[in-house]
C-alpha cells in the first residue's frame, strides 16, 4: 500500500506540474501585436469537407456569407463527400453568394476521403491563406477578418483559434463542453509554450504555400483523422515558433457536442487514433504521462474503496490536487468563452474523465471505428 501511495503522489506532482506549465503558455497566447505598417490584404478561401449535412449546412453558410472580409478577397469552397442527402443542392443555393461547390467521385475505397477532399480544394482554390472549418460550426461576422489580422500581423504560418460547444440539450452534452474545453486550452498552452500539440480544424488557418512546402497531407494519408493536428506537427517540424492561437473572442467557432455515449466514444477514438503518426517525442511522453498518471489515479480509487473503513489520506490528497489544479487551470479559459459555470461538474468530470481517458488510449489505436457511416481506422 504504502508503494502504492508513493508512485500515486509522485505521478500526481508530475501531473500537477505538467498543468500550471501548460496554464502559462496559455497567457503567452494571443498577445496584442503593434500594428506599425499596413499590409494589403490577402486572398482568403474558407475550406469546408461534408458529408450528410443537410440539416446543418446552410446555417454553417449563412454565417459565412455574412462575414466582414471584402467579399472580393474571400471565396467558400464547399467539398461535398459522396453525401446521399441534399447537402449538394443546399450549397449550390448559394453559388450566387460566391460559394462554390465540388464534388468527390472516388471510385477507389480510401481510408482518409477528408484530406483529399481538403487537398483538391486546395488545389482549386485561388486564396493565399486556407481557413477550415466543419460544416456544423457557427462563427460570427468577424471571424475571418479577426484570424487573418493575427496572422498577417504576427507573420504566422498557421494559426489554431478556439472551438466551443454550445446549445447544449442535456448534463452529459455539458460536461462534454467543459473536456472540451479542456482539449482546446491544452492546445492553446501548448503553442504559447512553442511546443505545438493539437489543433481542432473546426477553426484552423495556414498559409497555402506552407501547406505545399511541408508536402501537404503526404506521409499521414493514411489515417482518417490528422488534417488538422498531424499537419500542425509537420509545420511544427519547420516553424514551430511561427504558429500562433488566436485567443480572441471574435475568433471563436461554434459547434455542437456529441448527443449519445457511443457517438462521444467513437469520435474520441478517431481523435485518438492519430498518436500513432506522433514524431516529437515531447508530445508523446506528454501523452503517456498523463496516460500513467489517471491509470494509477483509477487504480488508486480501487484500492481506496477496497480499504475502508480505513481512510487513505494519500489517495484523497492526489484526488484534491487533480481538481484543484484542473480548475486553476481551466478557469481562464471558462471566463474567455464565458461559461464559468461550467466548472461546478469538474470534480465529477475530473474522475470520469481519467475512465475515458485510460480507455480511449487504448482502444484509439487499435482496430477500427465508424465515422460518417464509414468504417475507417
Amino acid at each position: 500500500m504504502e508503494s502504492l501511495n508513493s508512485c500515486l503522489l509522485v505521478a500526481t506532482l508530475v501531473y500537477v506540474g505538467l498543468v500550471l506549465y501548460m496554464r502559462f503558455g496559455w497567457y503567452r497566447t494571443g498577445l496584442s501585436i503593434a500594428r506599425t505598417i499596413e499590409t494589403s490584404l490577402k486572398k482568403v478561401s474558407v475550406l469546408i469537407a461534408a458529408r450528410n449535412e443537410e440539416d446543418n449546412i446552410g446555417r454553417t453558410l449563412d454565417c459565412l456569407v455574412a462575414q466582414s472580409y471584402p467579399k472580393e478577397f474571400l471565396e467558400v469552397i464547399v467539398i461535398d463527400d459522396h453525401s446521399t442527402d441534399l447537402t449538394a443542392e443546399i450549397v449550390r443555393s448559394y453559388q450566387n453568394q460566391g460559394v462554390r461547390l465540388l464534388q468527390l467521385d472516388e471510385g477507389d475505397k480510401l481510408n482518409s476521403y477528408k484530406k483529399l477532399a481538403i487537398a483538391k480544394a486546395i488545389d482549386m482554390s485561388s486564396g493565399d491563406i486556407i481557413m477550415t472549418t466543419d460544416a456544423d460550426c457557427r462563427m460570427g461576422a468577424n471571424w475571418v477578418k479577426t484570424v487573418v489580422d493575427y496572422m498577417e500581423h504576427g507573420g504566422f504560418e498557421m494559426v489554431s483559434s478556439p472551438v466551443a460547444y454550445h446549445e447544449e440539450k442535456s448534463l452529459f452534452e455539458r460536461l462534454q463542453t467543459l473536456e472540451f474545453l479542456y482539449l482546446i486550452g491544452l492546445g492553446a498552452s501548448g503553442i504559447g509554450n512553442g511546443v505545438p500539440t493539437t489543433c481542432n480544424g473546426a477553426n484552423l488557418a495556414y498559409r497555402k504555400e506552407t501547406f505545399y512546402r511541408v508536402g501537404g497531407f503526404k506521409g499521414i494519408d493514411d489515417l482518417a483523422s490528422g488534417d488538422d493536428e498531424l499537419l500542425l506537427h509537420k509545420v511544427s517540424e519547420e516553424a514551430a515558433h511561427h504558429i500562433g492561437f488566436c485567443r480572441s473572442e471574435e475568433a471563436i467557432v461554434y459547434t455542437e457536442a456529441k448527443p449519445t455515449l457511443a457517438s462521444f466514444i467513437s469520435q474520441r477514438k478517431r481523435w485518438a487514433s492519430k498518436s500513432t503518426k506522433y514524431k516529437d517525442k515531447r508530445i508523446v511522453a506528454l501523452g503517456v504521462v498523463i496516460w500513467l498518471f489517471n491509470l494509477a489515479l483509477l487504480w488508486g480509487t480501487v484500492h481506496f474503496f477496497y480499504m475502508l473503513p480505513v481512510f487513505d489520506w494519500v489517495f484523497a490528497l492526489c484526488v484534491g490536487l487533480k481538481v484543484a489544479v484542473e480548475f486553476i487551470f481551466l478557469l481562464p479559459i471558462t471566463q474567455f468563452v464565458r461559461r464559468t459555470e461550467l466548472l461546478r461538474y469538474l470534480p465529477f468530470l475530473s474522475f470520469a474523465h481519467a475512465l475515458y481517458l485510460v480507455y480511449i488510449g487504448v482502444a484509439g489505436n487499435m482496430g477500427k471505428y465508424d465515422w460518417k457511416g464509414r468504417t475507417v481506422k
